[in-house]
């Protein structure tokens, strides 16, 4: 079963005891998590989506408002929110249009910003590990970018926009290293290698890697980042990491999927297809500044998550 840990805050953040919360990009892999968690918590939650690549199933659960919109097309609403929790992007860092990821993701967000201040909200947005490309490892938040896609880029620009209106709104922003678990299934190709993999070994394949498997990921399970948003409410405002501070090797990968799934299959290893320069080899979070003023710290050890998403796998997701 998913397990939700509880953050070590009061969640109402001096607020009244039912925040209203707004989630952006909420039918999405994590919008919709955080969604479901703030509901079950007994808060006011609407939810803010296109749709355009989400999956409306991921909501099934929700009983809140929904509003079809694309974030990054001017909007308004007279609907107050206490928070904003802003998901809404296009996460592909392969796709095909560079400037349509930079616009839509930068306008979105400025748009969020001007929602929050007319509303005098908080404002909790994501941000990615790939602002700091082939950088030193493990990865700190003051280091040197090395943005090398376009949604790196506007990830960066987005922070650049947070620290320009540093004391007009409460802002904090969560670098995410590599997020995987339940409701990620229709992002097709972006999905996570975990279920990628997973789906190959199901259909009795062997899971294929790039040459030699060496490459190190920072892992994390889904409801951990939804934790670290729900602590981002009453954090210091700034940026921060949110991965484990702990990395595995794709091979390793291989090794906790075939004890979760009770396989022995060995992996199938073929060459890199990206350029060298582009692809992040070895991705690692410093977590010290996360957890000193986000208060906040990974609970799902990996071997232990990998497990539970299999479990979720095989009980939601048919395999031919």
């Amino acid at each position: 079963m998913v397990k939700i840990t509880q953050c070590r805050i009061n969640l109402s953040c001096g607020m009244s005891m039912s925040m209203r919360a707004l989630v952006t990009g909420g039918s999405g892999f994590i919008g919709s998590q955080l969604a479901l968690k703030l509901e079950k918590d007994g808060h006011t939650v609407t939810v803010m989506d296109d749709f355009f690549s989400a999956d409306p199933g991921n909501l099934k659960a929700f009983t809140g408002r929904v509003i079809r919109q694309d974030v990054s097309q001017d909007f308004d609403t007279d609907e107050k929110f206490d928070s904003i929790f802003h998901q809404a992007a296009i996460t592909d860092p392969r796709h095909p249009n560079d400037d349509e990821v930079f616009k839509r993701n930068v306008n979105g967000f400025k748009n969020i910003l001007n929602l929050a201040k007319n509303h005098g909200s908080k404002v909790v947005y994501a941000s990615t590990a790939g602002v700091y490309g082939n950088g030193p490892v493990p990865m700190k938040e003051e280091q040197d970018k090395e943005c090398t896609t376009s949604y790196a880029l506007s990830k960066l620009e987005m922070e650049k926009i947070a620290k320009d209106n540093e004391g007009q709104v409460h802002l904090v922003g969560l670098r995410y290293f590599n997020v995987f678990g339940p409701h990620e299934i229709h992002k097709g190709r972006p999905a996570s290698m975990i279920y990628h993999l997973w789906k190959q070994m199901r259909e009795g394949k062997r899971p294929r890697l790039f040459q030699w498997g060496e490459q190190i990921r920072d892992f994390i399970y889904v409801e951990d980042v939804v934790k670290a948003n729900l602590c981002a409410l009453t954090a210091t405002p700034g940026v921060y990491n949110v991965g484990t501070g702990v990395g595995t090797s794709f091979n390793q990968l291989v090794t906790y999927l075939n004890q979760a799934m009770g396989t022995h299959f060995e992996p199938e290893y073929f060459e890199m297809p990206f350029d060298g320069k582009t692809y992040q080899h070895h991705t690692l979070a410093d977590i010290e500044k996360a957890k000193r003023h986000l208060h906040f710290e990974a609970e799902w050890k990996m071997g232990e998550a990998v497990k539970d998403y299999v479990s979720f796998l095989d009980a939601n997701i048919l395999v031919p």
